[in-house]
């Protein structure tokens, strides 16, 4: 994933989008959890498998996990949310993010276990053997998997979807863990309004790089006034050819079309250097061949422009 890997982590770690996504994937939009009910914790897992001769740990690193804190019926609820950032389908998703959540839970377990040897608790029976107490209770764990793909995930969506075997009656005895998966291209169009912060508008640019209409932008607000953040983050994940200013707020319409000419003026640049009869360029070939509906092939075929370079051109377009 490289860059779009080490910013959509920063972005998505603030408590405002974490709070954002669970509450659309979990509470269809409603506001339920806080922003400031939030406490960053620490990514990194490590847990000792169980069993007497067990001394190699595992170690995973969680793109981003908080600890949820709330007042449900007048009593204290936790809860650790995780979030895990695709830029492309990962086909063993189901079986990595139930490691993680494992490993959540074995670690909650030591922490208990550790805590009751330091304040000296007296344990009996089962309870010495495994170190809990009988009431002692866990924190749920919920991982969400956020898909920045500008398609739709192909992958499996459980533990049974990469069994291989289909029997009902076996897999009735089999344990199934199945993906928390918000993915742009699965977003209907009212939807994106049910999000409070840009991560809506993230998730609908996303889902609409590749359309030749962008009507869907058009009138729409939320694109007159952006982050900065959110304006690179959508130029990074979808690489589109976006112009902005560093820090400044962003007018999505006005950004896409000073790529738009950025990209005729690189054309012209082009076409003075490829001797292109007409001094027309590699570009304003492609552009002109584009708006007369001619198929990818002929356009390539024409002009020598690669396959990403013109997925970007009839974006713009």
């Amino acid at each position: 994933m490289g860059s779009i890997d080490t910013e959509a982590k920063a972005y998505l770690s603030s408590p405002d989008k974490v709070a954002d996504a669970f509450n659309y994937w979990m509470y269809g939009g409603r506001e339920v959890i806080k922003p400031q009910e939030l406490k960053p914790l620490d990514t990194t897992a490590i847990a000792l498998p169980y069993g007497n001769d067990a001394k190699k740990p595992i170690q995973k690193i969680r793109d981003v996990l908080k600890l949820y804190t709330a007042m449900t019926d007048n009593k204290v609820c936790y809860l650790l949310l995780g979030i895990e950032i695709q830029a492309a389908t990962h086909y063993a998703m189901p079986v990595r993010n139930m490691l993680y959540d494992a490993i959540g839970y074995a670690q909650q377990v030591s922490d208990l276990v550790a805590k009751h040897k330091a304040d000296g608790v007296k344990l009996t029976g089962g309870e010495y053997l495994t170190g809990l107490r009988k009431e002692d209770k866990l924190m749920p764990i919920i991982t969400l998997v956020i898909s920045l793909s500008t398609g739709d995930w192909d992958g499996p969506l459980s533990i049974h979807e990469m069994l291989a075997v289909d029997d009902r009656e076996i897999l009735a005895y089999v344990q199934d863990y199945r993906l928390n998966l918000l993915s742009p291209a699965k977003i209907a169009e009212e939807d994106f309004g049910k999000f409070r912060t840009e991560l809506g508008t993230v998730m609908q640019f996303v889902k609409h790089r590749n359309d030749k209409d962008v009507s869907w932008m058009e009138g729409n607000k939320r694109f007159e006034q952006m982050d900065w953040d959110t304006a690179s983050l959508i130029r990074t994940v979808t690489g589109a050819n976006i112009q902005i200013g560093k820090g400044e707020p962003v007018n999505m319409w006005v950004a896409w079309e000073n790529g738009i000419k950025q990209a005729r003026n690189d054309g012209y640049a082009d076409g003075e250097t490829s001797g292109i009869q007409k001094g027309e360029s590699n570009m304003m070939t492609a552009i002109r061949m584009i708006k007369e509906n001619k198929p990818s092939e002929a356009i390539r075929e024409a002009t020598g422009l690669s396959n990403q370079r013109l997925t970007e051109l009839r974006s713009m377009l």
